[in-house]
């Protein structure tokens, strides 16, 4: 059984182990994956893993002992899962692995617009600012506290649910859009959650974050139409997919002093090009997509990615898609 890893960089970059991996088979793992030199690596693969190389029809047409592709994350959109099952081949993913880690995000770029302490300890260790005050104490830009904000969810699965819990332990006041908020109702009746349109939840948060998928309908979701119905204080965190967001609409919302700060994760296309609007418009926070990356979310999704594979080669494929 021959299995390739096409970009196990970002999944392992040494810190974990390939050994339950190796076992199953003749394991071959590649950093990283240029197109040029896809199909020549994926050829004779029987299991193909993938984090952000594509697999797409015509790749597919090109690998006849292939049997099964493994997403090593969430989504998988990067597979074309209709030509995968026109010839029989399984295609996985490792769903819920980086909950936990992807929460904590939000709230670290939420902790950061409000609390302001990467600012301020830059002000103390490279300006000097403490030791120069009068005072006991100094600050330059507003302190909010969390609790008695709204905090509007966009999107409420595994993600959604655990911020909206967090968020409560803070004392936030949780509103929701989903598409099908009849499904939790019993959050409505014992958390106290509230469901709102779209409109309507941007117009009265004090706080919107997006966990909603990327599709057809939610690229370009968040447009100039609905930042100029947000509060002028308002924040915005995405840690959910970069497309979601119309970057130029929100980039000239935070530079005019229409949105009041954006925390996020993730851009329409990563790396950036250097000119994207987000990376130089005002009261940005920004990390390289790091929100899944914690040692124990990489753990996890290595642990699921494996066991999805035994689970296939004993024919009870786990977190099949297809």
């Amino acid at each position: 059984m021959k299995i390739v890893v096409l970009d196990g960089h970002t999944l392992n970059p040494g810190d974990l182990s390939w050994s339950d991996l190796a076992a199953l088979g003749e394991l071959k793992v590649y950093d990283r994956t240029g197109l040029e030199v896809l199909q020549d690596r994926a050829l004779g693969a029987e299991i193909l893993l993938t984090n952000k190389v594509p697999i797409d029809g015509s790749l597919i047409e090109k690998l006849p002992k292939l049997r099964y592709v493994g997403v090593l994350a969430t989504g998988y959109d990067i597979v074309d899962v209709s030509a995968a099952t026109r010839h029989n081949i399984v295609v996985t993913n490792v769903p819920g692995y980086s909950t936990s880690s992807v929460v904590q995000m939000v709230f670290a770029l939420l902790l950061e617009m409000t609390q302001q302490v990467g600012h301020y300890s830059r002000l103390v260790r490279e300006e000097g600012r403490w030791c120069e005050s009068p005072d006991f104490c100094f600050w330059d830009r507003p302190l909010r506290e969390l609790t008695g904000l709204r905090l509007g969810l966009v999107g409420f699965g595994q993600i959604g649910r655990q911020v909206a819990r967090v968020a409560s332990a803070f004392g936030m006041q949780v509103q929701v859009h989903t598409a099908h908020p009849e499904k939790y109702r019993s959050w409505q009746e014992t958390e106290g959650i509230v469901f709102l349109g779209l409109e309507e939840l941007f117009a009265q948060s004090d706080v919107v974050s997006l966990h909603c998928p990327l599709s057809e309908d939610t690229a370009g979701l968040v447009n100039a139409s609905l930042l100029h119905m947000m509060k002028r204080r308002a924040l915005l965190i995405n840690t959910a997919r970069g497309p979601l967001l119309d970057e130029q609409a929100v980039a000239s919302a935070l530079n005019s002093g229409r949105l009041a700060g954006l925390g996020i994760d993730v851009l329409s296309s990563e790396p950036p090009s250097v000119d994207n609007p987000l990376l130089t418009a005002a009261n940005v926070h920004v990390t390289p997509h790091v929100a899944w990356a914690t040692e124990e979310a990489r753990r996890r999704l290595l642990d699921i990615a494996v066991a999805n594979i035994k689970s296939f080669l004993t024919g009870e494929v786990s977190n099949r898609v297809n």
